[in-house]
């Protein structure tokens, strides 16, 4: 092969080489921008996914917005600012029986047990008014939800009618519905509306079972729950009449049974 040739092969080869170089040089390019693309979305992806969390974990819950409600829609059969007094019985009843009750409270329950279908009757004789006054604290010491959907609910039974409103509460406080404070049923409200079929005016209600689900008497528990706040009373279940705490005889409990109740009344009646 002549010197030229030579030359002229390994000049060929080394132009050969230098595509083939500029070839990959590009290729690695466009593979780092499709990396750096693809590294930037995946970026905002995870920027928007923790923006997103952020704005929801900064909204207030449904019971926070329920608090803070501007607009109230109280129940038929209330009294008063944004409907938290309730009061029933006869009009012609010269004194009222106030009840400080929590639907999750287990003492509540034994009260209600033993001696709420004689408060019925006394109420439905014009022995006196009853005035209801229901809390939600127990949600915050053993966390949930129940006392306040239970409020609600009793609330859109309080819409139907009075008489509803206590066979309602009655069998929330039921042997066979109340749940242990620490187990809270009374969150659903599917188990609100099973308690509901026992009482006559709610089973197959339409009207009643919407207002559940859709929480209409969620602000006006909250107000509820507030008023019982602003009150003074620690615990429950407390039974004023005309302001004077009714106690067992001997104790400052609440008289738990009938004949402790009747007693405590008696006095509280005489005074």
């Amino acid at each position: 092969m002549s010197k030229r040739n030579s030359q002229a092969n390994k000049a060929a080869a080394r132009e050969r080489l230098r595509i083939e170089r500029e070839k990959q040089a590009k290729k690695e390019k466009a593979r780092r921008q499709v990396i750096v693309a693809g590294t930037a979305v995946a970026v905002l992806a995870v920027a928007g996914g923790i923006g997103y969390a952020v704005v929801q974990a900064g909204k207030p819950s449904q019971w926070e917005a329920a608090a803070d409600a501007k607009s109230i829609a109280a129940p038929k059969n209330t009294e008063g600012q944004d409907g938290t007094t309730v009061v029933i019985g006869k009009p012609e009843a010269k004194k009222t029986l106030e009840i400080f009750e929590d639907s999750r409270c287990p003492v509540c329950a034994t009260f209600e047990q033993g001696v709420g279908a004689t408060v019925e009757k006394d109420v439905a004789d014009g022995k006196y008014k009853l005035k209801y006054v229901g809390a939600t604290f127990i949600d915050n010491s053993d966390q949930g939800e129940g006392s306040k959907n239970a409020l609600s609910a009793l609330g859109a039974a309080l819409d139907v009618s009075p008489e509803a409103f206590l066979k309602y509460k009655s069998a929330l406080y039921s042997t066979r519905f109340h749940p242990e404070e620490s187990q809270d049923k009374f969150a659903k409200d599917s188990y609100l509306l099973e308690v509901a079929d026992s009482v006559p005016a709610l089973k197959g209600n339409a009207e009643f079972k919407k207002n559940v689900e859709n929480g209409t008497f969620d602000a006006w528990a909250m107000k509820m729950s507030q008023a019982f706040d602003k009150s003074g009373v620690t615990g429950t279940p407390t039974l004023k009449m005309d302001g004077e705490t009714l106690t067992a005889e001997g104790s400052k409990n609440p008289p738990l049974t009938v004949d402790a109740f009747t007693t405590a009344l008696t006095k509280a009646l005489k005074g």
